[in-house]
This record gives C-alpha cells, sequence and structure tokens, in this order.
C-alpha cells in the first residue's frame, strides 16, 4: 500500500499539467480579455462619466465672492442746502464686498444636449476599439490555422515515412537474398532522412506559430499542445453586421446631434441671481455708512450673432452625414464584392477536395501494387518511391485544400461578422 501511495504521488503532477485543447472561439475570448486596446475602452467610460458628470454640475447654482476697495477723485454731492438739514458728502474712499448666486432656469436644452453628444462621442470611440478588436480575430484565425496545417503535414509525413520504411524492409530482404541491390536500399534511407528533416523544419515552425498563439492568449503553450479544428457550417445569412456598420451609423448619430446643437445655441437664456453685500455706500448712495444690501431677480439673455452662421453650420453638417454615408455605402460594396469571392472559393474547394479523395483512392492502389511488385523484385526501389511520392503528393494537396476550405469558411464569417 505504501508503494502504491508512492507511485500515485509520482503520477499526480502529470495529471495536473495535462494540456486542455484549444478551441478557435476560445482563443478569441482569452485574447479579448489580454489584448491592450480593452483597457482603453475602460478608459474612454471612465472619461465620458467624468465629462457627463461636470456637465450636470453646470446646472447647480453659481456662486462667487466679490470685493472692492477703490478710490475716486470726485463723489456725487447735493450743491442744494436746506434750512437745519446737513447732508454729508460721501467718502472718496469705497468698499464693497458681495457674494453673488445665479441658478440657471432655462437654457434651451444646451447643457442636456452636451451631454447627450458627450455619450455619443464616447461610443463612437468605444466603437472604433470594437472595430480594432475585431481586427485582431482575423490575425489569430491565420496562426490557429496555420498550425492545424502543419499538424497534418506532420501526419502527412509520418505516413510517408512508414511507407519509406516498408520499402527499405522490402528491399533490405532482396539484399540479403541477393535480389537487390545496395544503391536501392540507400535512395530509400535518403529519402527517409529526407522526411526525417522535413519533421523537424515542421516542428520548428509549429513551435513558433504556438509562441504567437500564446503571446495573444497570455500563455506559454507546450510544444504538443492540441488545437481542435473548428467545424464550421455554411451561412445560410450573409448579412454584414460587421462592427463598422455600427461604427458609420454612430457618427451619423453624432453629426445629427451636432446639428440640432446649432438651433439650441441660438435660443435664450435665463436664470434667476440674488446678490448679498456689505460695503459703503449701500445701496442707498446718500448714506455714506457701511450697510449690508441686497439684489435679487431675473435675468434674460438671447445673443442674435449665432443666426448669421446657423444656416453654414447646418450645411456642413449635411455634407458631413452625406460623407459619412459614402463610407458607409462604399464599405458595404466592398465587403458584399469579398463575401461573394469568398463564395466562390467555398464552392470551389469542395469541387476540389472531392476530386482529391477520387485521386488519394487511384494512387493508394498504385502504391499497394508498386510494393507487391518491389517485393517480387519486378520494380526498382526508385520506382516504388516514385509512387509513394505521389500518393504524399496527393495527400499534402488534400490537408492544403481542407485547410484552405476552413479558412475560407473563417473568412466568410469574419467579412460578413457573423464569427
Amino acid at each position: 500500500m505504501r508503494y502504491l501511495t508512492k507511485w500515485l504521488i509520482l503520477l499526480l503532477p502529470a495529471f495536473s499539467v495535462a494540456q486542455t485543447p484549444l478551441q478557435l472561439e476560445a482563443v478569441y475570448e482569452k485574447a479579448r480579455e489580454h489584448y491592450p486596446l480593452l483597457q482603453q475602452k475602460k478608459l474612454v467610460q471612465q472619461t465620458a462619466a467624468l465629462s457627463i458628470e461636470n456637465l450636470t454640475k453646470g446646472m447647480l447654482p453659481q456662486i462667487s465672492i466679490n470685493g472692492q476697495a477703490s478710490y475716486q477723485s470726485e463723489v456725487t454731492a447735493i450743491a442744494i442746502s436746506f434750512p437745519g438739514v446737513t447732508i454729508n458728502p460721501l467718502s472718496k474712499d469705497q468698499y464693497r464686498l458681495t457674494a453673488d448666486i445665479s441658478q440657471l432656469i432655462y437654457d434651451g436644452g444646451l447643457n442636456k444636449q452636451q451631454q447627450a453628444l458627450q455619450e455619443l462621442n464616447a461610443g463612437i470611440e468605444d466603437q472604433k476599439l470594437e472595430v480594432e478588436l475585431y481586427k485582431l480575430r482575423e490575425r489569430i484565425t491565420q496562426v490557429f490555422l496555420g498550425i492545424l496545417y502543419i499538424d497534418a503535414q506532420l501526419k502527412q509525413a509520418d505516413l510517408l515515412a512508414a511507407d519509406i520504411e516498408t520499402g527499405m524492409r522490402k528491399v533490405e530482404a532482396q539484399i540479403a537474398n541477393g535480389t537487390a541491390f545496395k544503391s536501392g536500399y540507400n535512395a530509400l534511407k535518403a529519402e527517409r532522412l529526407k522526411t526525417g528533416q522535413r519533421i523537424i523544419e515542421l516542428k520548428a515552425t509549429r513551435r513558433g506559430l504556438l509562441s504567437v498563439l500564446g503571446l495573444f492568449i497570455q500563455e506559454t503553450l507546450a510544444d504538443d499542445q492540441v488545437l481542435l479544428q473548428p467545424v464550421l457550417t455554411t451561412l445560410s445569412d450573409t448579412s454584414i453586421t460587421r462592427p463598422e456598420i455600427t461604427l458609420f451609423q454612430q457618427q451619423q448619430k453624432l453629426i445629427k446631434g451636432q446639428s440640432a446643437l446649432i438651433d439650441i445655441r441660438n435660443k435664450p437664456r435665463a436664470s434667476a441671481f440674488l446678490q448679498a453685500g456689505y460695503g459703503r455706500p449701500g445701496l442707498n448712495m446718500l448714506k455714506n455708512s457701511f450697510e449690508p444690501f441686497g439684489i435679487g431677480g431675473i435675468r434674460f439673455s438671447w445673443s442674435l450673432g449665432g443666426w448669421y452662421t446657423a444656416s453654414k453650420e447646418k450645411k456642413l453638417a449635411g455634407i458631413q452625414q452625406q460623407t459619412v454615408q459614402l463610407q458607409q455605402e462604399t464599405f458595404l460594396l466592398q465587403t458584399r464584392t469579398q463575401v461573394t469571392q469568398q463564395e466562390a472559393e467555398i464552392s470551389k474547394l469542395k469541387e476540389l477536395i472531392a476530386s482529391d479523395d477520387e485521386i488519394i483512392a487511384l494512387r493508394v492502389s498504385v502504391k499497394q501494387a508498386a510494393a507487391a511488385q518491389l517485393e517480387n523484385g519486378v520494380i526498382t526501389a526508385s520506382d516504388y518511391l516514385r509512387e509513394v511520392n505521389a500518393e504524399d503528393q496527393a495527400r499534402q494537396q488534400l490537408n492544403t485544400h481542407k485547410i484552405q476550405l476552413i479558412q475560407a469558411q473563417a473568412n466568410l464569417r469574419l467579412i460578413a461578422g457573423h464569427s
């Protein structure tokens, strides 16, 4: 029992470090979580919240404290004398300390519209980041499928090596029986070594691509990390739902909001005010002493200068809207063109794969016949090797077409925005 426990302890680390197969969608999510631009989205949200909060405080009462001390060369005096009445002249040095409170009553909706524009601006900046994050999917897809393609090539290289080794054993037996030459065996051995070199190159390339994928998801991936081949069905709906469309729509909303702001800026404004103060003289200019005083009321203002440029500003906003609309239409046209090209590519690759299967079936039968002929001494090792390489090329072509099909299907989803 003690030895069993010891063996279990030794085996536990092996189970704990077992690699979980990676799926393409999972890589998308992990890469998004660790991509620096995602942190920038939080900064955009914080900036917008602070700006809107500041605008909101603009509706609070505005308080100011003012003080003044002055000396005048001359003051108002009453030159008429009244019997029994003495009017003291005002002092030439005068003092005033006031507290002013102003409360906006009506601004034509200016503050509310400015808050709305701030939110729209933040939404546009956020959507721009979404566009950049979406582009990340394309780069990840290329790396991910590149690794899958190498995996297929490695499997095929192993099959090729097995076929060559089969031929080597047959030729080795013939040499022992004196029915074959050593040169044939050497030719097969050289090809086996060449296949080994190809496997070394493929594994090195795979390690490099795994390192790139690991950087995207902030993980160290082992050399034997397994990647699951994505299963992508044909899209029944290829309508364009890319994040760029949302960006164009938000830009249109912002321009409309800016156009509305032109009229709002030219509306009248009203505010209530209260002034409390202490000074000499007070509101009674004939009383030459320090007195408290207060004034309250309503202020009304209406600046008409903005009407001179309002029509031109609206025309500029209209031009901006047309520009964004044309940009959206151009993007949609280019995207639909790419969708059509990918659909044609998918159709072509499916036909090629069907043809590849037939070619491989024929090549396998030819190789098997060649193996039997080699064993009977009918053909040479070079003839056998030629048929083995022909089958290998056919299988490589099939692997290439399969990965290209997955790539085309993934590209179609990415282009249309359905990934």
